[in-house]
Order: C-alpha cells, then sequence, then structure tokens
C-alpha cells in the first residue's frame, strides 16, 4: 500500500513537471494571445502583437511590432505602434494570481495625435479603459470579468527615446512631429493590491495622454506659425509667377503690333 502512494506521488510529480514545462515553453504565444484578445475589448480598438520571445529560465524578453489602432472616426494608421518593448518578468510569479514584471521598457514609440486638444484618438481610447474600469474605482464584483482575473504588479515602466506624429486640423493638412519626453512610472500595482489588465493599461496610458497633450499644447503655437509662414511663401511665389506670366503675355502682344 506504502509502495503503490509513493508511485502515485512520483507521477502526479512527474506530470506536475511537465505542465510546467508545457506551460512555460508555450509562455510565447501565451502572451501574444492574451494581449490579442484582452486589448481590443479593453480599448475597443484593434490590437495586435507581432511576436514574444521572452526566456523561461531569466523571465526577460522582447515583445515586437506592438500596434494599437484608432477608434471608429478617425483616420490615421494607428494610434500608438511600438518596435520593441523589453520586459523582465519574475518567473517564480508566471503561475500565481499575481504576475510581478520588474521592469517594462518601451523603446522608440510613434504616438499619433489626431483630433484636438478638447478630444483626440487617445482621449477615446482612454476613455474606454476609464470604462473598462470603472474609472479607476473600485471595481463592482457583480461586473468584474473573472474572479480568476490574472492581476499583476509593475515595479517600473520606461518609455523613452518617441516620438509623437500630430494630425490636426489647424496644421493644414501639414504632417509633424514633436519628441516624447520620457516617461517614468514606479509600482503600477502593488504587494498587497494588484491591478487588472485594464486598470494597468489605464495607469500607464493616463500619464502618457497628459505627457503627449502637454507637449502638444506647448509646440502648437510655433507649429501653427510655421505652417502660416509657409502658406503666405507659397501665396508669394504664385503671386510673383502671375507677373511673370503677365509680363510674358504683354511681350507677346506689343511684338505682333510691331
Amino acid at each position: 500500500m506504502k509502495k503503490r502512494f509513493i508511485r502515485i506521488v512520483i507521477v502526479l510529480g512527474i506530470l506536475a513537471a511537465v505542465a510546467l514545462a508545457v506551460v512555460w515553453f508555450s509562455i510565447d504565444s501565451i502572451v501574444k494571445k492574451g494581449v490579442e484578445t484582452i486589448g481590443p475589448e479593453l480599448t475597443q480598438v484593434e490590437v495586435r502583437l507581432a511576436s514574444v520571445n521572452l526566456s523561461p529560465l531569466s523571465g526577460r524578453g522582447h515583445l515586437s511590432g506592438f500596434f494599437v489602432g484608432n477608434p471608429t472616426g478617425f483616420q490615421t494608421p494607428s494610434a500608438i505602434t511600438m518596435g520593441d518593448v523589453q520586459i523582465h518578468l519574475n518567473v517564480g510569479s508566471v503561475l500565481s494570481d499575481t504576475v510581478v514584471i520588474e521592469s517594462l521598457r518601451v523603446e522608440a514609440p510613434e504616438i499619433t495625435f489626431e483630433g484636438s486638444l478638447t478630444g483626440s484618438n487617445l482621449s477615446k481610447i482612454l476613455d474606454h479603459l476609464e470604462a473598462a474600469t470603472g474609472g479607476g474605482k473600485s471595481p463592482d464584483p457583480a461586473k468584474s470579468r473573472t474572479s480568476t482575473e490574472k492581476k499583476f504588479q509593475v515595479k517600473e515602466v520606461v518609455i523613452t527615446g518617441g516620438k509623437i506624429k500630430l494630425s490636426l486640423k489647424v496644421l493644414a493638412g501639414k504632417a509633424l512631429s514633436v519628441p516624447l519626453p520620457e516617461l517614468r512610472l514606479q509600482n503600477v500595482g502593488t504587494a498587497d493590491k494588484a491591478v487588472s489588465a485594464a486598470e494597468l493599461a489605464r495607469q500607464i496610458m493616463k500619464p502618457l495622454l497628459a505627457s503627449v497633450t502637454k507637449v502638444v499644447s506647448e509646440a502648437l503655437p510655433n507649429l501653427t506659425k510655421g505652417v502660416k509662414e509657409i502658406g503666405k511663401g507659397i501665396e508669394q511665389l504664385g503671386k510673383g509667377a502671375v507677373d511673370q506670366v503677365e509680363k510674358a503675355t504683354k511681350g507677346m502682344k506689343d511684338l505682333f503690333k510691331k
């Protein structure tokens, strides 16, 4: 009886080890599927991730080709694109209820700001995240996604080397871009108060939108001045061309009078 019990324990141990290995070595596809499933549900826009490459031993890796589309009614191809996202997971937390992310570093993102300071594609996406999280208030248990939903604790978020592409009516269709200042966030979710995927996205998106709006509002006077100067230059160029045509026409008329 004792030997049989030992065999059962050994078999269960082997099965648990195999299950753990399967989960770890398929973590890339799990993360990709999770992002592309939950992302659109929370933001109400298309979300894609080209590839995930995570080490099951160190927990370090890269997410490549992250794409966030635009809400209905906006014309630009995307709201946010990220070529490379470096991530460092706490390996031991992956199978627990709370996933601990030591660091999340976004390199050279491209943020498209379409609309105006009172309403843009980015603010619309944030509105959807606010709706999904109740605006940061304590969630209603009756409306929560599931009782087994993963929670997150992110110790550091760094967004660096980014640029903001502007698509504003006041720029008269001229494509312009301005640099995005580095953004650093600490402790998005804590050990005693981890956050859902929706709240994690909201807590990153909100200061990002604030930073983008500040940059755009400060840059707008100089940008619109530049557009006006270009417009004046084109106007003067057009006037000069008309004068040249008129002179040439007068010269031809004078020639035929002789």
